[in-house]
């Protein structure tokens, strides 16, 4: 399925050549592909300069049919999971100290490079983590990107001055509902905000173990130490600034999000603090992927053809859709 012109809000089924490993790179036949807000922003326009044609999708999971030389030690036959953050130079100074996620030369799949609305891709060895035969393929292609960047955004959100032990979550989507299970299963109340009237969502979260769930408009019956907004909204900055208390954080966890409006300083003081997210690291993947099982995560996934991309993109755009969709060729 590929994206031909950018915000042109659709993707076309094409028949392309099977792709073939270079040196470091790994060929992988697709078995699952999330649908990310992400790739909403690819195609609809939101983020610049895609490299197009472009096939979009960065939750893959799959097996591995071939290794390139220099690969090792991926091996034919694994199954393996493939994330946004796909290349970094490894020589900048973000690289060497364990930050590639801010590589000025990284590259991105379903962006820069092919990504999983397919059925084969190729990509670098050192972004392709083994994910051993527990768990469907389906419900393991959103631990990709809404697993490892809410993880990421999980760990900014406790990295504050206190502990954290109330946590709000803005927008109940496929990131969300992978990170409430994490927050309940290491002891913390979580709080969660869904769109006006999104009574599933809201279903969702409590059975998930929120304490309370809301929409913005509405006010938590009780402070916040720490919030994370995976919601594109840039309003609800200041709604979550206002719903932490004194030294609490608010994370944006998104790549792309609408402006953010003017805010008094007095939501700000006290030592609150704004952080963003960006992409993820290796270690973030090595982490997440040996705690997810423990805890276990459960992932409430929607499946649709391949064919059925464009379907699947329209639902996520227009919140139709509960925990996460995904693609299976």
């Amino acid at each position: 399925m590929v994206l031909r012109e950018s915000g042109a809000g659709a993707v076309q089924a094409v028949e392309i050549p099977r792709p073939e490993p270079g040196p470091g790179q790994v060929l992988v036949r697709i078995a699952a592909c999330g649908v990310c807000r992400t790739d909403l922003h690819v195609v609809d326009g939101d983020l610049p300069h895609p490299e197009l044609p472009l096939v979009p999708g960065h939750e893959i999971v799959g097996r591995i049919e071939l290794v390139g030389s220099g690969a090792a030690p991926r091996r034919p036959g694994e199954r393996v999971g493939i994330p946004w953050l796909g290349y970094s130079c490894g020589s900048c100074r973000y690289c060497r100290s364990a930050r590639e996620n801010l590589c000025p030369q990284a590259r991105y799949t379903g962006y820069q490079l092919d990504g999983g609305y397919a059925e084969f891709v190729v990509a670098d060895h050192r972004y392709v983590f083994p994910l051993g035969d527990s768990g469907s393929d389906a419900e393991l292609a959103p631990w990709m990107c809404a697993g490892l960047i809410g993880y990421r955004a999980y760990r900014m959100a406790l990295a504050g001055p206190g502990d954290v032990t109330r946590l709000g979550l803005f927008g109940f989507g496929a990131a969300a509902h992978i990170l409430c299970q994490l927050a309940r299963h290491e002891g913390k109340e979580v709080v969660a905000y869904t769109r006006p009237g999104d009574d599933e969502a809201r279903r969702l979260a409590l059975e998930l173990g929120a304490s309370w769930c809301g929409s913005s408009e509405q006010a938590a019956p009780v402070a916040l130490d720490a919030a994370i907004i995976f919601a594109p909204v840039g309003s609800l900055v200041p709604i979550a600034l206002r719903a932490v208390g004194p030294g609490g954080t608010v994370v944006c966890a998104g790549i792309h999000m609408s402006d953010v409006p003017g805010f008094p300083y007095r939501i700000l003081w006290e030592e609150r603090s704004l952080r963003s997210v960006a992409n993820l690291t290796r270690r973030d993947a090595e982490e997440f992927l040996s705690l997810a099982p423990r805890v276990p995560i459960r992932t409430r996934v929607t499946c649709y053809a391949l064919e059925g991309a464009n379907d699947a993109l329209d639902d996520l755009r227009r919140g139709r859709v509960v925990g996460a969709a995904v693609l299976v060729p």
